[in-house]
């Protein structure tokens, strides 16, 4: 039988998802059972909702998509769930470890899936990494632009709560999320995360972080070091690097662009889409996940210890510069800094860079995700 699947949250990002359901509906993989939002949107010929009960009540979906703020996932998820539904949830997947539990519980309460959209865990470039098994520290690296009109685009852009809840909003736990969850694939399973060494700052008038250094200490001693930037006139796709300079292996993950040791950089094509492998998973179990919730619960580790962190310091005027093309202000030679972060493991506190301020140090719960 056809799957009926529904979107909840089809405006905003919601618009790539509806895309794809366009495709697959052609292709005859699947039904537009309905489609949810606050506000109208254009949508196929498929029952439309402004409340996600209604929706779940009315037409009786056999997948949901969830791509509504993050903050309201866990509910609306729950309630998809208890209606018989099966899970396509984006990322981030809930904000703390005990909504993540929460979550978990009630999937194997139903017996229903769960699907993260973590989309860069369908690359074949990341499996291609893998599978060359490159050994030494990992760095992650990134310079994007965003003008201060992105954390004026939703009520919870920018911010630490909404309502009392807390909002898993900053460089690293919404933007560049994809890199921090494909770092800690290529650590492994093994890799339990313990400490934090934690540097957060702003170069705006927002409550959260634009400008992310992070260092992860294992149980085991190994380390993975981020460095990302929303403040960079200068662009770096983003890259995640096994190993030392000159002969370390690299990603870069939103290109799919892949280089082993004494090779250059290659194009892997190759990118199942997570819809597509949740409806293989259902026709033929032996089809595994590529994003099921468990494999998310790391994330969700250090993504709640750095929103739980104190706020981000804000780095002074007097370092930053108008960016060329108007929308705020830029930290000029950032994007040479993420890179030098990533590649000797050094915080910028540690490299007497003059903004920089000691890094926080904050201990991750253990004991929290199963061993794999």
């Amino acid at each position: 039988m056809t799957p009926r699947v529904a979107l909840i949250g089809a405006g905003g990002h919601g618009a790539s998802h509806r895309r794809t359901l366009a495709r697959l509906a052609a292709e005859g993989r699947l039904k537009v059972a309905g489609l949810c939002d606050r506000e109208p949107v254009e949508a196929p010929d498929a029952p439309f909702f402004t409340d996600h009960n209604a929706l779940l009540a009315e037409v009786r979906p056999d997948v949901v998509i969830i791509c509504t703020p993050p903050h309201t996932h866990l509910p609306i998820a729950l309630d998809a769930l208890t209606a018989g539904a099966d899970l396509l949830l984006e990322k981030p997947p809930v904000m703390s470890l005990d909504e993540h539990h929460r979550l978990a519980a009630e999937v194997a309460e139903t017996g229903r899936l769960c699907q993260v959209g973590f989309q860069a865990l369908g690359s074949a470039a990341l499996a291609a990494l893998i599978a060359a098994g490159p050994t030494g520290p990992i760095g992650v690296l990134g310079a994007w632009w965003r003008p201060d009109t992105y954390y004026s685009r939703a009520p919870w852009a920018g911010r630490r709560a909404v309502g009392g809840r807390p909002v898993l909003d900053g460089a690293l736990v919404n933007p560049f999320a994809h890199a921090l969850m494909q770092a800690l694939v290529i650590a492994g399973p093994g890799f339990r995360p313990v400490t934090l060494e934690l540097e957060r700052y702003r170069t705006r008038a927002i409550e959260t972080d634009d400008t992310t250094f992070l260092r992860v200490t294992g149980t085991d001693g190994r380390r993975i070091t981020l460095a990302v930037t929303l403040a960079s006139e200068v662009f770096l796709a983003g890259e995640i690097r096994v190993g030392r300079p000159p002969g370390e292996a690299a990603l870069e993950y939103p290109t799919d662009r892949l280089r082993l040791p004494g090779s250059p950089f290659r194009e892997v094509p190759g990118r199942a889409g997570l819809l597509e492998n949740l409806l293989d998973h259902r026709d033929d179990p032996a089809v595994e996940l590529l994003a099921p919730l468990e494999r998310t619960e790391v994330f969700t580790a250090v993504a709640e210890a750095i929103v739980r962190s104190e706020p981000p310091v804000e780095i002074g005027g007097r370092w930053l510069r108008p960016h060329p093309a108007g929308g705020g202000q830029v930290l000029p030679g950032i994007d040479a800094l993420v890179r030098q972060v990533a590649e000797t493991g050094e915080l910028p506190s540690e490299a007497g860079v003059g903004w920089a301020v000691p890094a926080r140090r904050i201990g991750v719960r253990l004991g929290a995700y199963p061993a794999t």
